[in-house]
């Protein structure tokens, strides 16, 4: 308002000026022997007419100049006019005003520019990008460090690091990650290998992330042929210490049924009936290595959960020979679809199930198991199976999916265990957790 009304003022004494100028002129014309002071009236007017042209258009032409230097990115324009008068000062000040924080604002969009940009160079996963036109860039220097093998920009350049990668540049589905033999300083490493799409520039860019994991499965691999080692030791260690001493015993008897002793025929023939049973128990457990070394093949569909979950619970419960297990189904929401194999699912269901109406009925007088359907916030089925038996030790927790390991006088071990691959399989993960009924929780990510 302070600025209109200065610029109101000054407008109207100079066009009262301009007036006054003309009103002169005119006079001069209808005057005779003024001529001197028709060329000063003339010049008056002139002069008059070009200060209100140009007190105009000032306000235009700073603008003008203002939105040039945004329109270019010359921010470093200056506006102010505070010892002119007229009110420019405050106009000057509100667009040098608007130019400081337009600078301000590009600092800030500079240095978080850089700022990503840096991180963006420093991760420690390699990056790549592909527009949509096929062009492959490195984009940080985790993976130009890893990736020197190739000469070129496009995907079939990246073949020397195997097909499989090479493929994954462009197929591999945004948002999944797959396991990769990829071809790395000479020699074949597994790569977890991600797809991601990002909008640039009008147009869509897909990032790949690519880690290596060689190192990591190695170690875990070592930890999985100790752990493997140290319960076939034991398994083998128990049952062949017997074998070896009934053979002895078995030899040294047979050596006295030579002298003639029928006693000792009969002790014979009793220690050679257990040797050959406990070689049978040897020869069950090797057959039961056999069929966890098996890695199970899966046929995945895509399906409704309750009806196929509510059939698993009608399976447990006739194979409840005393009725006394409440099997109850909970699935969140009642729509709900899984993507499985129905067949190595309901395999790997069932003998929770199993398991944790044995637990249950040898606990409560009054056994629950309990079998549950629900979605994660990262979209993930998670299956759990849980029971109000007592529980299981936290100190074996870890060791319940290892081959072999059991904590019943009859089992084998290998139920769970090839619970886990059936799992793993699906990209899966299973745990064992503590239920809401104080129990045993199996917990299934999918």
């Amino acid at each position: 308002m302070n600025f209109r009304r200065r610029f109101l003022s000054g407008l109207a004494w100079r066009v009262g000026l301009l007036v006054a100028a003309v009103y002169g002129l005119v006079w001069t014309f209808g005057t005779e022997g003024l001529g001197a002071a028709r060329l000063v009236a003339g010049m008056l007017t002139l002069g008059a007419v070009a200060g209100l042209w140009r007190y105009i258009q000032r306000t235009n032409v700073e603008l003008a100049r203002f939105v040039d230097a945004v329109r270019f990115g010359d921010l470093s324009q200056g506006f102010s006019h505070r010892h002119e008068g007229s009110g420019f000062g405050e106009i000057g000040e509100a667009l040098e005003d608007a130019m400081t924080k337009l600078r301000a604002e590009r600092n800030r969009l500079t240095d978080a520019s850089r700022f990503y940009e840096s991180v963006l160079d420093d991760a420690p996963t390699p990056l790549i990008t592909i527009d949509e036109e096929g062009r492959v860039e490195l984009a940080n220097k985790a993976a130009r460090r890893l990736m020197v093998r190739h000469s070129g920009v496009r995907v079939a350049d990246f073949q020397i690091y195997g097909d499989a990668f090479a493929k994954s540049l462009t197929e591999l589905p945004v948002g999944r990650a797959r396991l990769l033999p990829v071809m790395l300083e000479s020699l074949p490493q597994s790569a977890m290998v991600t797809a991601a799409s990002v909008h640039r520039l009008g147009g869509q860019v897909r990032v790949i992330a690519m880690q290596p994991i060689q190192g990591e499965l190695n170690a875990v691999e070592l930890a999985a042929q100790s752990d493997l080692v140290r319960v076939l030791t034991h398994e083998i260690m128990n049952s062949m210490t017997p074998v070896t001493s009934l053979a002895q015993t078995a030899a040294k008897l047979m050596a006295d049924a030579e002298k003639g002793d029928a006693r000792a025929v009969a002790d014979a023939r009793m220690a050679i009936d257990t040797l050959a049973r406990r070689a049978d128990g040897v020869m069950h457990f090797v057959e039961s290595y056999r069929q966890i070394s098996r890695t199970p093949e899966i046929r995945v569909q895509t399906f409704a959960a309750e009806p196929w979950a509510a059939e698993l619970v009608r399976i447990a419960c006739a194979a409840d020979a005393d009725g006394k297990v409440d099997f109850q189904l909970d699935v969140t929401p009642d729509d709900l679809p899984v993507e499985l194999d129905p067949d190595l699912m309901s395999q790997v269901l069932i003998n929770l199930m199993k398991n944790g109406a044995e637990a249950a009925s040898g606990h409560s007088d009054k056994p629950v198991v309990r079998l549950s359907f629900s979605l994660t916030n990262r979209g993930r089925i998670q299956i759990e199976v849980g029971d109000n038996g007592p529980g299981v030790p936290e100190s074996i927790r870890k060791d319940v999916f290892l081959p072999f390991f059991t904590t019943k006088a009859k089992g084998t071990g290998v139920g769970l265990s090839l619970a886990r691959q059936i799992v793993l399989a699906h990209r899966g993960s299973i745990a064992l957790t503590e239920s809401a009924e104080g129990g045993a929780a199996f917990r299934i990510l999918i």
